[in-house]
């Protein structure tokens, strides 16, 4: 059984005990967090998919850890001109655990 669900603006195909890395959420660790944005479920060969999502569809997660990516460069150069910038950048990721994929 899996689903495939809106987490933070972005869609995620999930299915129970997985791990998955979001954007950064507002949640405390060890919290179970319901997310209702699901836009298809698919249980043993039987598909729902919503419009724009499936009724009484929810997914449940724990979150496990807040951790930050890899670190990413930017730099800007504009030929002979001088102009050079260097600048890194790492994003903050929720580390969560689906727990349960109820349709």
């Amino acid at each position: 059984m899996y689903a495939i669900v809106e987490i933070a603006g972005q869609q995620f195909k999930v299915t129970k005990d997985q791990k998955l890395y979001v954007h950064r959420l507002n949640e405390e660790r060890g919290a179970n967090v319901e997310f209702t944005q699901v836009l298809l479920v698919d249980a043993d060969g039987k598909v729902k998919v919503g419009a724009p999502v499936v009724e009484g569809a929810k997914v449940v997660a724990e979150v496990v850890s807040h951790v930050k990516g890899e670190k990413v460069i930017v730099f800007k150069k504009k030929r002979r001109k001088g102009y050079r910038v260097k600048n890194g950048h790492r994003q903050c990721f929720t580390e969560l655990v689906i727990k349960d994929v109820i349709a």
